[in-house]
C-alpha cells in the first residue's frame, strides 16, 4: 500500500472521533435539564462521571476485541450505541433514564469507538506516533467545541430534546462512514523509506509486551497512578464548564463558547504536544504539562471574572488535560508495542475513568457545599503536583541505556 493512503484512515478516525467528542460537551444540557426537572448539579453532573468510567471500562473490552477482529466491527458498534444513547436520551423522564441514556448506552458506545483511532494511528504510524495519534484523539477533544454551540443554538430554538434527536443523527452519519474507513495496515506493513533503527530516542519504541508482563512493572503503575491524578483536573472542569461559567457572572452565550474554547485547547495539546512528544520524549512532555496544570488550575479560579482571562486560562487547562490523553496512548505504543495496543493501553486508560469519578466528585460536591469552585479548583492543582512526582518513577524499557564515562 503506498505512504498517502495511510491518511484514510486518520481521517475515518477524526471523524468518528470528533462525534463521540460530544460526550465532553454534555454540560450544555444541565441548565434545561435542571430547570425542567429541579435536579441539582450534583445529581446531573453524575451523567458526565457514568459517561467517562464506562468509556474506560468498554475500551479495555473493546480493545481486546479489536486486537483480535480488528477495528471496523468495534467502531461500528460504538458507532450506533453513541448514536442511539442521545436518541434514547430525548425521551428522558427521569434521572435514572437519564443516566442510562446519555451516560450508560452513549458512554458505552464512546468506549467502543474511541479505542480504534488511537490503535489504528499506531499501526499505520510508527515514524510519527505522537502526532498521528494526537491528530486522532484531537478530533475527540474538538468534538464538543464544534458541536457545543451548535447544540447550545438548538436548544434555545427547538428546545433539548429535539437537539437530542438532530444530534443522533449526525452522528450515526459520521460515525459510519469514519468506521468504513478504518482498517489496520497489512501485516509487515512499514512506511517507505522508514529506518526503525534510526528512529528517535525520545520516541524509541521496542518489542511487544503481553499484559501480564507490564503490568508487573514499576513503570506501569507510576503511569497508571500520574493519569488518574493529572487527569482530575480535566474531567472536573469538563462536567461543571458551562455552570462555573454562569456561577461565575458569564452570559449563556460566553458559557456556550467556552465550550469552544475548551475544545480548541484540548484539541491542540493533543496534536502539539503529540508533535512535541516525538522530539522530547513522551515523560518530558507529560512532566512539564502537569508542572503548568498546577499552576493554571487556581489561577482560572482567581480570574474566572474577566472573560478574556477565563477564555485564556480555559484553554490550559484543556491543553494540558488533552496533552495527557494523547501522549499515554503513544506512550503505551512505545513502551508495550503495538500488537496489543489495544488491550495494553485500554488498561492504562482505566486511571481516566477513575478520575471521571473524581473529577465530576469534586466539581459537584464541593460546589454544593460552600456554594463555590474554590475548594474543586486548589485540589486539582495538588493532585496535579503528586501526579508530577509519580511520574518521576516512570522509565521508557526500550529507551537506549546511557553511555559509560569509561567507554
Amino acid at each position: 500500500m503506498t505512504t498517502p493512503n495511510r491518511w484514510l484512515p486518520v481521517v475515518g478516525g477524526v471523524m468518528m472521533n470528533m462525534a463521540l467528542g460530544m460526550f465532553y460537551g454534555m454540560s450544555i444540557f444541565m441548565l434545561p435539564l435542571e430547570k425542567e426537572f429541579s435536579w441539582t448539579r450534583a445529581q446531573t453532573s453524575w451523567v458526565t462521571t457514568i459517561g467517562l468510567a464506562l468509556i474506560a471500562v468498554w475500551y479495555v473490552i473493546a480493545g481486546f476485541i479489536q486486537d483480535r477482529r480488528g477495528p471496523r466491527p468495534v467502531a461500528v458498534i460504538g458507532g450506533l450505541l453513541f448514536s442511539l444513547g442521545f436518541l434514547l436520551a430525548s425521551r428522558t423522564r427521569s434521572l435514572p433514564m437519564f443516566y442510562l441514556t446519555a451516560g450508560v448506552i452513549a458512554g458505552t458506545g464512546s468506549g467502543f469507538g474511541y479505542v480504534v483511532p488511537t490503535s489504528v494511528g499506531s499501526k499505520w504510524f510508527p515514524d510519527k506516533r505522537g502526532l498521528v495519534i494526537g491528530l486522532m484523539v484531537g478530533g475527540y477533544g474538538a468534538g464538543s467545541g464544534v458541536f457545543g454551540p451548535v447544540a447550545s443554538s438548538l436548544i434555545q430554538n427547538v428546545g433539548w430534546r429535539s437537539t437530542f434527536r438532530i444530534l443522533s443523527v449526525v452522528f450515526l452519519v459520521m460515525t459510519m462512514v469514519g468506521a468504513y474507513l478504518l482498517r489496520n495496515p497489512p501485516a509487515g506493513y512499514r512506511p517507505e523509506g522508514w529506518d526503525p533503527s534510526k528512529a528517535r530516542a525520545a520516541a524509541r519504541g521496542g518489542a511487544d509486551v503481553q499484559a501480564n508482563q507490564m503490568v508487573r512493572t514499576q513503570t506501569f503503575w507510576a503511569l497508571w497512578i500520574a493519569y488518574c491524578l493529572g487527569t482530575t483536573a480535566g474531567t472536573m472542569v469538563i462536567s461543571q464548564l458551562v455552570p462555573f461559567a454562569r456561577d461565575a457572572g458569564h452570559s449563556a452565550a460566553v458559557a456556550a463558547f467556552a465550550l469552544t474554547v475548551g475544545a480548541i485547547g484540548s484539541a491542540s495539546g493533543r496534536v502539539l504536544s503529540g508533535w512535541i512528544s516525538d522530539h522530547a520524549g513522551r515523560l518530558n512532555t507529560l512532566r512539564v504539562m502537569l508542572l503548568v496544570s498546577a499552576c493554571a488550575m487556581p489561577t482560572l479560579f482567581l480570574f474566572r471574572d474577566n472573560v478574556v482571562l477565563f477564555y485564556g486560562l480555559l484553554a490550559l487547562v484543556y491543553y494540558c488535560y488533552g496533552t495527557q490523553l494523547s501522549v499515554y496512548a503513544s506512550t503505551s505504543a512505545d513502551f508495550y508495542g503495538t500488537k496489543n495496543v489495544g488491550f495494553n493501553f485500554g488498561l492504562l486508560l482505566l486511571p481516566w475513568g477513575v478520575a471521571a469519578i473524581l473529577g465530576p466528585f469534586l466539581g459537584g460536591r464541593v460546589y454544593v457545599a460552600p456554594g463555590e469552585y474554590r475548594w474543586a479548583f486548589f485540589v486539582a492543582a495538588a493532585l496535579s503536583v503528586v501526579a508530577l512526582g509519580v511520574l518521576f518513577l516512570a522509565r521508557n524499557p526500550h529507551a537506549a541505556p546511557a553511555r559509560s564515562a569509561h567507554v
